[in-house]
């Protein structure tokens, strides 16, 4: 029976967002607003932001603050190096791999050290901030933006950690089931590159 839910469940996050990016390129993004939107266009960026928050719960003690912390910093760092003109790799393919690999982390329930667990969360991110730099126009505000995307991206990482750290029995299956779509979700983008 819980199969069942959990597949539907599955079936239902993945409809939600078509296409599954917010890295669509058709859009503009010129400031706080369109910055503190973003992370909520995408399925992607939903699981990741939501997804460090469970993780870092699970991890618990120092890690509740400093994987969350680690990524935004991190993030910022990314859209750094694409507003300097750097190049990295395959971003997009960085992108899904993270929601992929945090979904096995999370719903394998998976510890490790901080040191390894904030390195990981900011090689996570890194992607995550070239891309969403890469997409902005060039009479963006780029300062507003960033502060604005990362403003939703904590907030994000909040509740994840908030639904970590409760003690209700019914959400450790929905943490579960929560990772097993992200897995499955990162996978699916990984194929379709």
């Amino acid at each position: 029976m819980k199969i069942k839910w959990l597949f539907i469940f599955t079936g239902v996050f993945l409809m939600l967002s078509l296409p599954v990016y917010a890295h669509s390129g058709l859009d503009t993004e010129h400031g706080f607003i369109d910055g503190f939107l973003h992370p909520l266009m995408g399925l992607d960026h939903l699981l990741v932001m939501l997804g460090i928050g469970l993780w870092a719960a699970k991890l618990g003690g120092r890690a509740v603050w400093f994987v969350p912390v680690s990524f935004l910093a991190a993030m910022a760092v990314g859209a750094g190096l694409e507003n300097l003109g750097l190049t990295l790799s395959s971003p997009e393919t960085w992108v899904a791999l993270s929601v992929m690999a945090l979904g096995l982390l999370v719903w394998k329930n998976k510890l490790m050290s901080l040191q390894y667990s904030v390195i990981l969360a900011a090689g996570f991110a890194l992607s995550h901030g070239y891309v969403h730099a890469a997409e902005l126009q060039d009479d963006a505000n780029i300062v507003s933006y960033a502060l604005g995307f990362l403003l939703t991206t904590a907030v994000l990482h909040g509740l994840g950690v908030l639904v970590g750290l409760s003690k209700m029995i019914k959400l450790d299956i929905i943490k579960s089931a929560f990772g097993l779509l992200c897995t499955i979700v990162g996978a699916v983008l990984l194929l379709s590159f």
